[in-house]
């Protein structure tokens, strides 16, 4: 019996969208395969979690199921026997940073509205005389990626290549704003159908850095410094999205202090670029006899923790 996606999420059934999205973020974040290396369970748990937010962030598949015409893995109910069959296609969480796909089951919709509507509207009673009858022509199902993206990909908009099921590959344009869980839809990228071709739903996870983090809009870095380039103020070369620039430390830096790159963040959706907020780190040497020289019989008579009571 497939999960209930409310529950897996941890929401409530009215939960408005940004509920679920938020919801979402935070057990996406716990539960991320890099960072449960040693956790086969959590793997299983983000793919449960995955599903179940791909399902909720559909509008017209969170009305079905709401409805009970499909299940929580998005596979038609099953009433008088009919099979609850499902495509083919699994997702789980990727490998080395790609990507999978999931296909939704056949729609049983029109089948259903013949067996009850079509024969009522067809001959006046009950019964299957009208099975079908009537019933408008479907598009094929959507077909559901998931696509890894670089740190510094997503933040510089580089474009990304993927490959469908079907072999081909197409180079996808970042849209400004993107974040883990932003979706996008590639039009008649999915299965056929009788009306067309369905959709594919590309749902981005932005893969984190080993020392860029993101606040926002905003690139934060931890910069290392040392104590002769903090007392006498230095030109530093500094990594950032864009790649390495220099930086100006003024002198008399402490280790707390936080320097701004304009313009070096991530695309924001009004068209205007977030910053990186690089705070300095004193890195002082153990044990080095000279630092030791120079500081012997100097003492700092400041008191710099009154402002914390002590």
């Amino acid at each position: 019996m497939a999960a209930d996606p409310y529950s897996t999420l941890g929401v409530a059934r009215g939960a408005s969208e940004a509920e679920i999205k938020s919801a979402y973020r935070k057990l996406a974040k716990e539960l991320h395969p890099d960072r449960n290396k040693d956790n086969p369970k959590a793997a299983e748990k983000f793919s449960a979690v995955t599903s179940a937010y791909d399902l909720l962030s559909d509008k017209d598949k969170r009305a079905r199921f709401d409805r009970g015409e499909i299940d929580g893995e998005g596979n038609p109910t099953a009433p008088f026997g009919f099979g609850g069959g499902s495509g083919g296609f699994r997702g789980h969480p990727g490998q080395g940073g790609g990507f999978e796909f999931n296909e939704g089951g056949a729609d049983f919709g029109d089948i259903f509205e013949g067996l009850f509507g079509g024969g009522r509207r067809a001959g006046g009673g009950g019964g299957f005389g009208g099975f079908g009858r009537g019933a408008p022509p479907q598009k094929g199902a959507n077909v559901s990626y998931r696509l890894a993206v670089q740190f510094v990909d997503a933040a510089t908009l580089a474009p990304q290549r993927i490959t469908l099921q079907d072999g081909k590959t197409i180079d996808l344009k970042l849209s400004a704003g993107v974040e883990t869980g932003t979706q996008m839809r590639l039009s008649g990228k999915g299965q056929p159908g009788p009306a067309g071709a369905g959709d594919a739903i590309v749902t981005i996870e932005i893969k984190p850095h080993a020392f860029f983090t993101r606040d926002g809009d905003n690139v934060l870095l931890d910069l290392p410094i040392t104590l002769d380039e903090a007392v006498k103020g230095a030109k530093v070369k500094v990594p950032t999205v864009d790649g390495p620039v220099m930086l100006g430390v003024p002198a008399g830096a402490t280790s707390g202090k936080t320097l701004r790159l304009r313009g070096r963040g991530f695309h924001g959706k009004g068209g205007q670029r977030g910053d990186q907020l690089v705070t300095l780190l004193i890195d002082v040497p153990a044990q080095d006899p000279a630092i030791q020289a120079l500081v012997e019989g100097w003492h700092d008579s400041r008191a710099v923790r009154t402002h914390l009571g002590v």
